[in-house]
């Protein structure tokens, strides 16, 4: 059976199964942070984008306050988002988000991506490309770990260059990196380079966000693979059951995300089986290199930190 947990190279251990919450709307996510805790799970994945930390923070609280969990034992992650990788701006994003969440320390912190932006003077809604670079923003990054405010720091979004450059200029590394991973996109080179610097990984869209208003119309469909459904009538099992444990069986955190009790409960039950060699072939077979998350919007491609041009 696979583990719970995975080692990070500060020598935490990191939840492999965690709760999403993008998308996950204010006036619902309370509850499902709150139905999550009680069923098992004890790593939250949160970001500032979102918008609902303080509603995931009250949850969070509800439980620590009732005894049903203490506060070491959960592993709260959240985000710095594009518009505050300033030097300056990095602190205060990250004190609003340990406000919002009404915590004293976070166990991660990630970079949300590499590309720095900036709102439009005279359009709220508008976003423009910002200079500053992501090796600048990581040294701030690093002070919050020297402060004692964060307990490792982590990045998402990047590309194998990009880590290659941030891993040459850091003090502290990068501890893990979130990244879009499932059958459909696997990215054999980028898994590889972070499992041999020590860098765990944590995948999101590990069902190809079926919800996602950013998902063109022809999106596929991994909880309806006929190849992924096989494996799991072998096993009694879902799409979703197999999805996660691919992850999970080859040590890689995943972060689904729902606020379905019926699913949130439904999610962790897979410690109860393995997937075989052969399986793990099968699904990695799968790969088309289709992304269902790519950052295409408000001329983001054209940053000069665009990940995704080495697709």
């Amino acid at each position: 059976m696979a583990a719970s947990t995975v080692e990070l190279y500060t020598g935490a251990l990191m939840p492999l199964l965690g709760l999403g919450t993008w998308q996950s709307a204010p006036g619902e996510v309370q509850e499902a942070v709150e139905l999550a805790i009680d069923n098992g799970y004890r790593h939250i994945d949160c970001a500032h984008i979102y918008g609902n930390e303080k509603e995931i923070g009250a949850g969070i609280n509800s439980r620590i306050q009732k005894g049903v969990v203490k506060r070491e034992d959960m592993f709260i992650v959240s985000k710095l988002w594009n518009h505050f990788h300033e030097q300056e701006e990095v602190k205060p994003a990250f004190m609003k988000t340990l406000t919002n969440l009404n915590l004293s320390y976070l166990d991660l912190y990630f970079m949300h991506s590499p590309m720095g932006t900036k709102l439009h003077k005279d359009q709220s809604e508008a976003v423009e490309s910002s200079d500053v670079d992501y090796i600048d923003t990581w040294k701030e990054m690093e002070k919050l770990v020297d402060e004692g405010l964060v307990k490792a720091i982590g990045v998402s979004n990047f590309s194998v260059a990009q880590l290659e450059r941030l891993l040459s200029a850091c003090r502290i590394k990068p501890a893990v990196h979130q990244v879009e991973l499932h059958p459909y996109l696997t990215q054999p080179k980028l898994v590889q380079y972070c499992k041999t610097n020590g860098i765990v990984l944590t995948a999101y869209s590990p069902f190809g966000s079926p919800d996602s208003p950013f998902v063109q119309c022809d999106k596929q469909r991994l909880l309806e693979d006929p190849v992924i459904s096989a494996i799991g009538k072998k096993y009694g099992k879902t799409n979703a059951h197999v999805l996660l444990l691919y992850h999970v069986q080859r040590g890689v955190t995943v972060i689904p995300k729902s606020v379905c009790p019926e699913r949130i409960i439904q999610n962790a039950q897979i410690f109860d089986f393995s997937l075989s060699d052969d399986d793990i072939k099968t699904l990695e077979g799968l790969n088309r290199n289709w992304r269902s998350a790519k950052w295409d919007v408000s001329g983001l491609p054209s940053h000069k930190f665009y990940p995704f041009k080495e697709d």
